[in-house]
């Protein structure tokens, strides 16, 4: 019996990387996938290599960063697949350089999607992992919120991005403990340089930048970092696992 056998695990931002890759680690440990994102095509490319493996999965097309379609993503899950044991908030998007003459849409997408896409599906999954949490299998709930290095160190040419990761992670440690006692785990995980798509999106000169700055250490994959949730999400009941940093071995900052 796999560890994950009979729960649900809803996955955001799951169109690439790290999302994709967390719904099929997630479904090799039994868990039935809701993969949301906003690329049909690719939603249903994943959907059917996890169906052809023998998962359950349920495909969203949505945006998180519109609040009635984050809550009707968690509601369709719960009805299509009967309940919601994890929440993995992995849908992000960073967009760096200088703060001088920054496009401010650059900061308002980044807030959107890191913060406010981030709590309407929480807000919208909390009843519903707590009533997980409450029963069988597992007696215990998981929501799995995204951060970055980011989150911990402020640098130049990133505060926007490093502000909404930051406030990630004062979000996820005030819902742990308010949530702790009635078993919902919250977990922070903070991946360092990783090879996705997340600096396809930055401006010509700061994309060359950013990459140069990676360029003469081995990177993680967004395995290492599925790895990383898997772990999380499969302790046992007793066992929660607040924060997890991820860096490549040879990444000093």
């Amino acid at each position: 019996m796999s560890k994950l056998d009979g729960t649900v695990a809803l996955v955001t931002g799951a169109t690439s990387g790290i999302g994709a890759a967390t719904a099929r680690t997630l479904a090799d440990h039994g868990a039935s996938v809701a993969i949301l994102g906003r690329r049909a095509e690719r939603l249903d490319d994943l959907a059917g290599e996890l169906e052809s493996n023998g998962a359950r999965a349920l495909t969203i097309e949505a945006d998180v960063t519109d609040r009635e379609q984050a809550e009707a993503a968690v509601a369709r899950t719960v009805a299509a697949l009967g309940r919601l044991d994890i929440l993995v908030n992995n849908a992000g998007v960073m967009l760096l350089g200088p703060a001088v003459d920054a496009p401010v849409e650059e900061w308002q997408q980044m807030v959107e999607v890191n913060v406010l896409g981030l709590l309407y599906t929480a807000r919208a999954a909390i009843p519903h992992l707590l009533d997980a949490a409450a029963g069988d299998p597992r007696q215990v709930a998981d929501m799995v919120n995204i951060s970055s290095v980011a989150g911990r160190v402020a640098r130049s040419g990133s505060g926007v991005y490093n502000a909404t990761k930051f406030a990630v992670g004062a979000f996820s440690e005030s819902l742990r403990q308010e949530l702790t006692e009635r078993q919902v785990r919250i977990s922070l995980v903070e991946p360092g340089a990783v090879a996705t798509e997340l600096t396809d999106h930055l401006r010509d000169g700061v994309r060359d930048e950013v990459k140069g700055r990676f360029a003469d250490i081995d990177i993680l994959e967004a395995e290492d970092i599925a790895d990383a949730i898997a772990y999380i999400v499969t302790r046992p009941r007793h066992v929660a696992i607040n924060e997890i940093l991820v860096r490549p071995t040879q990444q000093q900052g």
